[in-house]
């Protein structure tokens, strides 16, 4: 056993409390085996308000980094970056391809950002992850446009998306580790749903943002030109600011220590020297589980966030008001950060797997009811567009999201054992993203446009039956140790 006096580098060393309990480990094989349950202990001395914190700003930063993207892939980027102008179908396809290209690098920032989580630590990688998406999203904000330098404008665009895409891949089940390798028995859902709420967090600063710059620049997204002062400068500025907020990112993580239960595998000297080809060989049903446990959660999402916002604004959908629709976004995403809390304590107290089928299930039947929601004439388009009915709609699914995604940073990781969690939980967690969100935006324009609104609801319940399944074939982890979990 290494001596924890020794040196290492500041992601290597144990926090005093740790050496301690391993220093006075050395008189008997009893007294070890104490010592190290006393350090696996997730809720020994643990400063749980430090952890909140860096859990949660982590996530609320990195995914304002990722949805000031996708919201001005709906509305600046066709317009900017792609030839066809604002109203056109194959400038909004190209855009979105280019939000895809994110997911496609998601599981390649898992593999790179896991490797150094489950061999270095958790703290000295979120640290590096969050740099990879604050660095990328900044420079997105710096670049000229194809009307001022050709095609190098959206290559250079997809470049930094798809380093916004690494960071992201490594940040989450960095910040889902944190939270539920030292969480209390019997509460590590609760514990768990502070990185989720992250995602809503995030999303209601990049769109409250758009929102405010949109209505100081008396933005019309239905009659756009490109010498609009919104759209020269205005809409660089939240990528630009981005670069602030992990100034604080960084100040915070770096004064958490590394979590419990990988100081312990740390200290027994347990790291693999490949996670990705242990998770691979040892864990692959694992990984399948968690990749479509987490399908519907992602399309579900990518629907009721970039998907409904081109077809409620766009000419080829209902045509309403890009300001008032932000509007109504945020006020639904409000349901969806009441109802990550909520989730976690469900899961706690029914188990993971029972209360997600219920959720998925509702997320079918949800799927089913777009042709009577969303048809032009149920709904009403333009000035004509009905309103509460829009709401209800976004109200709706944003409850089921906050439902679906609030347990999925316990349910992930709680898939892995320890020394291949970070890698295990990231990979199943962004291969999910390719399959239920790269591709959603995109088919459900194609949708509506060779088929109708209906058509993408089908879309969704089928990938809502194929996380019914994966739930169905999954073990229940809710009393399982994480110290032992997936090899046992």
């Amino acid at each position: 056993m290494a001596d924890p006096t020794s040196e290492a580098g500041p992601a290597d060393q144990l926090s005093a409390r740790e050496s301690e309990l391993v220093a006075n480990a050395t008189a008997t094989p009893d007294a070890q085996t104490n010592a190290n349950d006393a350090v696996a202990d997730p809720h020994l001395n643990v400063p749980r308000r430090r952890i909140i914190l860096a859990s949660l700003i982590g996530t609320t930063i990195e995914f304002y980094d990722f949805y000031i993207y996708a919201t001005a892939a709906v509305s600046v980027f066709p317009i900017l970056f792609f030839y066809g102008g604002a109203d056109s179908t194959e400038a909004q396809l190209a855009s979105f391809a280019t939000f895809g290209a994110a997911f496609i690098a998601r599981p390649l920032g898992a593999v790179i950002f896991g490797h150094l989580g489950d061999i270095i630590g958790r703290k000295a990688t979120l640290v590096g992850a969050l740099l990879t998406m604050g660095i990328a999203t900044f420079l997105i904000g710096l670049l000229p446009t194809v009307h001022q330098i050709g095609l190098w404008a959206p290559a250079m665009l997809t470049i930094f998306r798809f380093f916004q895409g690494v960071g992201l891949g490594g940040e989450w089940s960095g910040a889902a580790l944190l939270a539920t390798e030292t969480a209390k028995p019997g509460k590590r859902a609760q514990a768990a749903m502070w990185p989720q709420l992250g995602a809503p967090f995030g999303f209601l600063l990049a769109n409250g943002l758009f929102l405010t710059l949109t209505m100081l620049f008396a933005y019309d997204s239905t009659e756009a030109s490109i010498d609009e002062p919104f759209l020269v400068w205005g809409w660089r500025l939240p990528f630009l600011l981005s670069i602030i907020m992990v100034g604080v990112g960084l100040y915070v993580r770096l004064r958490i220590e590394e979590t419990p239960v990988f100081a312990r595998a740390m200290q027994n000297n347990e790291q693999v020297k490949a996670p990705i080809g242990e998770v691979f060989r040892r864990n692959w049903w694992e990984v399948i589980l968690g990749t479509f446990t987490m399908l519907a959660t992602y399309g579900l999402f990518y629907l009721m966030t970039t998907w409904i916002l081109s077809y409620a604004i766009g000419a080829g959908g209902l045509g309403y008001d890009y300001q008032n629709f932000l509007i109504l976004q945020v006020l639904s995403i409000l349901f969806f950060a009441a109802f990550v809390p909520v989730a976690g304590r469900l899961a706690d107290r029914f188990g993971r797997r029972p209360m997600l089928m219920v959720v998925t299930a509702a997320i079918i039947l949800f799927g089913l009811s777009f042709g009577v929601f969303l048809a032009p004439e149920s709904m009403g388009t333009g000035a004509d567009l009905n309103v509460w009915q829009m709401l209800l709609f976004l109200c709706v699914g944003m409850t089921l999201m906050g439902l679906t995604f609030g347990p999925m940073s316990a349910v992930l990781p709680e898939l892995f054992p320890t020394n291949t969690r970070y890698t295990g939980s990231g990979v199943a967690y962004n291969l999910a993203s390719i399959l239920g969100a790269a591709l959603t935006p995109f088919v459900a324009t194609w949708l509506v446009t060779s088929f109708d609104v209906a058509a993408v609801g089908v879309y969704l319940a089928i990938l809502g039956v194929l996380t019914m399944i994966s739930l169905l074939l999954s073990p229940e982890t809710k009393t399982k140790s994480l110290y032992t979990a997936g090899t046992d």
